[in-house]
Formats: C-alpha cells, structure tokens, sequence
C-alpha cells in the first residue's frame, strides 16, 4: 500500500466522520442558540434549561439519521476492508 492509498483512506475517513457528526452538532448548537436567547430575554438562569432541550434534539436526529449514520459508517469499513485485502495479496 503506498502513500497516496493512505492518505485518501485517512482523507477518507475524516470525511465520514465529519459527515456523520455534523447534524448532530448543527442541531446542539442552534439549538443552545435558541435555548441562550431565551434565557436571556426572559432573565431565566437554570442550568438544566440549557442541556435537556440539546439532548432531545441530538436523540432525534439520531433516531432519525441513524439508518443513515449507520450505512455511511458500513460503506467505509467496507471501503477500508477491501483496502487491507488488497494490500494482504
């Protein structure tokens, strides 16, 4: 296996995990976002205020995406397997 083969499975990889992570991410932060606004107008200062509502967001977009998730992270296994067979022969 040579450099260039390395570096895009890593390139890859990087890739993939970005993908997978990133609605999960987005929706904890605008969600906080929209969670801090409140807090501010309302001059409300519960600490727990802030941490429910990013869960809940980030168990539904898992229970919605993780079919998806999951099949992207199957591909690229998949990818780096026959990769490593290759390079076996």
């Amino acid at each position: 296996m040579d450099n260039t083969a390395v570096m895009d499975i890593g390139r890859q990889g990087m890739m993939v995990g970005l993908a997978i992570t990133m609605p999960v991410l987005a929706v904890a932060l605008f969600t906080g976002l929209a969670v801090s606004v409140f807090q501010a107008v309302t001059q409300i200062q519960e600490m727990t205020l802030s941490y429910v509502p990013k869960v809940l967001g980030a168990v539904v977009v898992v229970m919605g995406m993780g079919s998806w998730m999951l099949t992207t992270l199957v591909k690229f296994t998949l990818v780096c397997f026959d990769h490593a067979f290759q390079f076996t022969k």
